[in-house]
């Protein structure tokens, strides 16, 4: 267990190297037993994200034969991972799995952060899959030990493209789950266990995004564009309010498809139509709404302008040279390993972490040989910071791009957008209106 203790930070710089991070929701405790929950798209930089979220150490549990991965093993080993015995990876799966039960008891009651995907398995599927009941004993089973109701903690981690380096990726930190009118029944009560489950469920699916199909996704993000840009006025949790939005909308148009509905049919159509209008001009729904004004310009204009500095210009051109050679070798040893998508930045992230640090040693070597050890002292240590500084101003020259591209499409083609601000209008209330009826039809039918 010696990465245990340094778990915490070295996954949230992990996290934040690969992504681009935002974590939101109520803070995990930061003593005390807790058990994270979280759903499992990602392979094994999950527990990298649930981590971060968690901002303490935390024990996972683990399938056993990632421990004796020769490609993994010493991190799983080394992060204090327990391990789970699987029927079909163990003939004597059931009765290995005291084994970790009872470790997973003793931590718990010994005030640690235990960790968990509930869904057993990796996965790409559109929604979140059937969550198995070793949780739910986990919590039951260990209110004995703990003798109190401990927090159990739903982990939401939303990847708008999970195998892109520096996508954007959030962790919803949900409320902890309510479960005291059930912890004295015990692990031997099925009935206890069947609802201590249903209620993780719901809870995961509070704080992800769960669509019937993935084809649907485009159709729901513009759907929740449109309504969060004519409907709602933004506010500090408005990234969690969105992924709800999503949620809703997604549920909306699963149930009007099972009831063979035609009308959404035409309203979806519509909004893919306006979604297609905006993709040629590169707007999103908020867009139509954007100042741009001259003045509102000028300001900008101003605020970014030490992005064009010689500093900026100097560091973000001699990171991208400098660090060149490290990013086309990562790539090209992920593709040779043609992981799948579950586990492709799962690779890049361990591969990458090594070649970037032979390639730092190596420049430490260089500097040693060629300036003094002084010098050389200062590369290793400056040269991490000095990537991740010129990583981001790159990323702001691109955003900032983004910005001056938008803000002349804006003012260029006003008839155009006026067109599209008032076809948004009318299918935010269409989406209003289709809202209305399925929560009638769906309060009529419970």
């Amino acid at each position: 267990m010696w990465l245990l203790p340094a778990l915490s930070g070295l996954s949230r710089a992990a996290a934040r190297s690969f992504y681009r991070l935002q974590i939101v929701g109520p803070e995990v405790s930061a003593k005390g037993p807790v058990l994270l929950l979280a759903n499992h798209p990602n392979s094994l930089l999950d527990p990298a994200l649930v981590g971060a979220a968690a901002g303490r150490p935390v024990r996972f549990l683990a399938k056993s034969t990632l421990f004796s991965d020769s490609r993994v093993g010493w991190l799983v080993r080394g992060s204090g991972a327990i391990p789970v015995y699987r029927r079909s990876d163990d003939a004597e799966a059931a009765s290995r799995n005291v084994q970790m039960f009872e470790a997973v008891f003793t931590e718990l009651a010994g005030g640690a952060a235990v960790g968990i995907f509930p869904e057993g398995i990796s996965h790409s599927m559109s929604s979140l899959a059937k969550l198995k009941t070793g949780s739910a004993r986990i919590a039951l089973g260990s209110y004995a030990r703990v003798d109190k109701v401990f927090p159990l903690v739903p982990i939401g981690l939303v990847l708008r493209h999970k195998g892109v380096f520096r996508s954007d990726a959030l962790i919803i930190r949900g409320v902890a789950v309510d479960w005291e009118d059930l912890a004295n029944r015990g692990v031997e009560d099925p009935e206890a266990v069947c609802e201590l489950t249903d209620r993780l469920d719901q809870a995961l699916r509070e704080v992800t995004l769960n669509l019937e199909r993935w084809e649907d996704q485009p159709l729901i993000e513009c759907a929740e564009g449109i309504w969060s840009a004519e409907m709602t006025s933004g506010g500090e949790e408005e990234e969690v309010e969105q992924v709800q939005r999503a949620q809703t909308a997604a549920r909306v148009l699963a149930d009007f498809r099972r009831r063979g509905d035609d009308e959404w049919q035409g309203l979806a159509r519509e909004v893919n139509a306006h979604r297609r209008r905006l993709r040629l001009l590169g707007l999103q729904p908020s867009d139509l709404d954007a100042k741009v004004d001259l003045a509102t310009g000028a300001g900008w204009t101003v605020r970014r302008m030490p992005l064009l500095g010689p500093p900026a210009i100097l560091v973000g051109v001699s990171g991208a040279v400098i660090f060149w050679v490290p990013y086309q070798v990562t790539d090209r040893i992920v593709r040779a390993f043609r992981p799948d998508a579950v586990q492709s930045c799962t690779y890049k992230v361990l591969v990458g972490a090594l070649i970037y640090l032979l390639w730092i040693l190596l420049l430490t070597v260089l500097a040693w040989r060629f300036l003094g050890p002084w010098p050389a002292l200062a590369v290793f240590l400056v040269a991490p910071f000095f990537g991740l500084v010129a990583q981001r101003i790159r990323e702001l020259w691109r955003d900032a791009w983004s910005d001056v591209r938008r803000f002349f499409v804006l003012r260029s083609r006003r008839e155009v957008l006026a067109q599209l601000k008032e076809e948004q209008s009318a299918l935010a209330t269409r989406l209003h209106d289709a809202y209305t009826e399925w929560r009638q039809q769906d309060s009529a039918a419970h």
